[in-house]
């Protein structure tokens, strides 16, 4: 708001034109009836503020607050406050009520501010003109109408005092109503309630902790209303798969007792029609019985007949001679003699009585009993192998059941699966168990093994399931330790199966180790090697363990027995299908010898593979491009001959004396020690002053070079310049008794570089 100065003057009129021209046309009667209406409004809010001060005084005394004055002043100046204050515009009409009780306070500030200054005398007042005067007189008009209006509009300000009043008490109150809460009466309440009111005894808390409790509280209900309400859906799932199940169920009983119906009316059947078959076989053989002895007396009443009027003409004879004549000689006498003599049965042959036949309705009673009992499950379904689900010994095998038969345990068999004939002739096993799996031990690895499973119940068993091949995993390869060929980046590994059964494949494990840790980290794997051999990428200077696993569909093996390999140069072992049968390789596998050289092409036997004339041996083949490094020591003494040669070099032939072989030889004459550098029997002429007893060999794929050195000074003797077509192997020949020792795994020399 603005200024209370403004109000009734002539700067408020330039502020609020607006409000003047409207007050202006209002008429004397509207003024009258306000000003009326306004002194009611004023006396009663009077009214009003006498009682308000009355119920002030009355809670001060009743509340221990007379004693303290502050609180009452306090109490008193706010309602006085409450009283000066201007309400908010709430409503359209509101504001225009509220415009017009400002103009009447205006109006009244300015009668007071003239009359004030006549009775100061204030000077300037004399000094001023005529026009002033009129203007002044003007105002004064103005202001006899504002100060009726403003009768109307002070009662209306009383008013929306009050109104506000009673408002805030309002508020006061229902801020105060949610102060506490009353946990005895479960409703929130005032503070001044719990310390002066009917909640005195009763239980409060705060009203935050009151709603985090009664928050958390709805929460905890909010959870088991959700897992009730997860319960029940899962109980209306099972009970619709109860319904589902009750209906499949009363089919199947349905089903079952027709069949048992329609069987004990076909063993009723069976057994009427058998009752029925022997009633009438022995209604024939009555009859048949009963027609014999009907004939048969028919006949003797015949001969009766016949002999009776024979002896009757006989017996009216009057002549007695002729009557004894007759009857001498009368044959019918004869007859009638052997007729008397006759026994007659005259006794029935048959009773004509049937006998009486029972129906045994015990197979029917079984049958009939057996329709209420559970019935023999049906075949259940095996899986097939899961894959690394075993081990060299075990095997996991499972199975389901996909009806809703009963099932009180299962039969599991089981026997090898042999490629032979006679595989029936295999052993079947027979295990007994409750679940739908089982672990089979003490078994053959990497063994096909034939599986099948019947459920069993009270009722019976039922038919075998399909029948299943399962396989044992491998049995760990073995290495090769004398094949194994390795250089400073590489290495070929050989192995061979632990099993008869060929495996899917093979698995090699590398193992790096170092001076501080031996551990078994696996630094590199190798997987899915189809053969028994892998060339393997290594580190220089490095140590490694290998192992090797073998797999299967079963699963893998356990570890073979590590190797231990050096990558500090070319390693290689002596091949012993080559050697010469007078030609010995010592324990450490690298030292060779012959203790004698008579007839060397005698009669010795000969082996496919092996020198049958130099008394020489082949190394393992080196498959690795690159620089490879070896040394041989001799003796002084011995004749020899040393270098490399094609897998394919003749067997019957020496070293050197061909194209496919490069060899150092040395031989002693009787002046000198006669070295020579042998390729297709051709020797360039090279004289060594001094003999050595260690020699290097640097075979060097990439450069085409075979180069032989004295390793003892580092003296280079002699390089043949080749193209190699093929992987060599080395070689080593002795042509006198003696010894040579290879010495392999030793760092390329840096004199060796040309």
């Amino acid at each position: 708001f603005y200024h209370m100065d403004l109000y009734g003057s002539k700067e408020r009129f330039d502020i609020f034109p607006e409000e003047l021209s409207g007050r202006e046309d209002r008429s004397l009667g509207d003024t009258r009836r306000e000003s009326v209406l306004s002194s009611e409004k004023v006396q009663c809010s009077q009214e009003i503020g006498y009682d308000m001060e009355k119920e002030v005084a009355e809670l001060a005394k009743m509340y221990g607050l007379d004693e303290d004055k502050e609180k009452e002043l306090e109490l008193l100046g706010g309602r006085v406050e409450m009283e000066s204050r201007w309400p908010p515009a709430r409503t359209k009409k509101a504001g225009s009520q509220g415009s017009t009780n400002n103009a009447s306070k205006s109006s009244t500030s300015v009668k007071d501010q003239s009359q004030s200054t006549k009775q100061q005398g204030l000077p300037g007042e004399a000094s001023q003109d005529e026009d002033q005067s009129k203007t002044r007189a003007d105002d004064e008009v103005e202001s006899n109408i504002w100060s009726r209006e403003g009768l109307s509009s002070g009662g209306m300000s009383d008013e929306w005092n009050s109104q506000a009043v009673s408002e805030e008490q309002e508020e006061e109150e229902e801020e105060e109503v949610a102060n506490v809460f009353c946990s005895t009466c479960k409703i929130p309440i005032r503070a001044f309630d719990k310390l002066f009111g009917e909640h005195k005894d009763h239980e409060v808390t705060q009203l935050p902790n009151a709603l985090e409790s009664e928050k958390e509280e709805i929460h905890k209900n909010m959870c088991k209303l959700e897992e009730q309400i997860a319960q029940m859906e899962n109980v209306a799932s099972h009970l619709e798969e109860i319904f589902l199940t009750v209906e499949e169920n009363f089919g199947r009983q349905e089903q079952n007792f027709e069949v048992h119906y329609n069987d004990a009316v076909q063993v009723l059947a069976q057994k009427y029609e058998e009752q029925l078959e022997a009633l009438g076989e022995e209604k024939r053989q009555k009859l048949e019985a009963l027609y014999e002895q009907l004939v048969s007396s028919g006949k003797l009443l015949d001969t009766c007949k016949e002999l009776t009027d024979k002896t009757h003409e006989l017996f009216l004879e009057n002549d007695k001679a002729e009557f004894m004549k007759k009857y001498i000689f009368f044959p019918c006498n004869y007859r009638l003699e052997e007729f008397l003599k006759q026994e007659v049965n005259l006794e029935l042959s048959t009773l004509p009585d049937f006998e009486e036949r029972v129906i045994d309705f015990s197979e029917v009673e079984q049958l009939m009993n057996s329709i209420n009992a559970i019935p023999a499950p049906c075949a259940p379904v095996i899986n097939p192998q899961a894959p690394n689900a075993a081990t060299g010994t075990s095997l996991r095998v499972c199975w389901g059941l996909f009806s809703d038969d009963t099932v009180e345990g299962y039969q599991l068999c089981y026997k090898p699966v042999s490629n032979e004939r006679h595989s029936g002739e295999q052993a079947e096993h027979t295990l007994k168990v409750k679940e739908t799996y089982c672990t089979i031990t003490n078994l053959l690895p990497n063994t096909q093994y034939e599986f099948w499973v019947s459920a069993l119940n009270a009722s019976g068993i039922s038919p075998p399931s399909e029948r299943a091949v399962y396989v044992t995993a491998p049995s760990p390869p073995i290495i090769k330790s004398k094949k194994i060929r390795s250089c400073e980046n590489a290495a070929l590994v050989c192995w061979e199966s632990g099993d008869i059964n060929p495996v899917d494949s093979y698995t090699v494990e590398l193992y790096k180790l170092t001076d501080e840790q031996n551990d078994d980290t696996i630094t590199e794997s190798i997987v899915g090697i189809p053969n028994c051999e892998v060339l393997i990428h290594l580190q220089p200077t490095q140590r490694y363990h290998i192992c090797v696993r073998a797999q299967n569909l079963g699963g893998s093996s356990e570890r073979s027995e590590p190797v231990l390999i050096h990558t500090t140069g070319t390693c290689f072992y002596l091949n012993e299908d080559t050697a010469h049968p007078l030609l010995a390789i010592l324990d450490d596998g690298f030292t060779i010898s012959c203790d004698e050289l008579e007839n060397p092409e005698c009669d010795l036997p000969v082996y496919d593979n092996s020198f049958t004339r130099c008394i020489a041996i082949l190394g393992s083949l080196i498959p690795f491009p690159g620089k490879h490094y070896w040394e041989v020591e001799v003796e002084e003494d011995t004749e020899y001959r040393t270098g490399v040669a094609f897998e394919n070099t003749p067997r019957h032939g020496h070293l050197g004396a061909n194209n496919s072989s490069w060899c150092m030889r040395h031989i002693i004459t009787p002046s000198r020690h006669k070295y020579e550098f042998l390729h297709s029997g051709m020797t360039p002429d090279i004289r060594i002053t001094i003999p050595p007893t260690r020699i290097g060999i640097l075979l060097d794929y990439e450069n085409c070079r075979l180069s032989f050195f004295n390793a003892d000074i580092a003296q280079h003797l002699y390089t043949f310049n080749s193209r190699f077509q093929h992987y060599v192997h080395p070689c080593f020949a002795l042509e006198t008794p003696g010894i040579l020792r290879i010495r392999t795994g030793i760092t390329t020399p840096p004199w060796t570089a040309l």
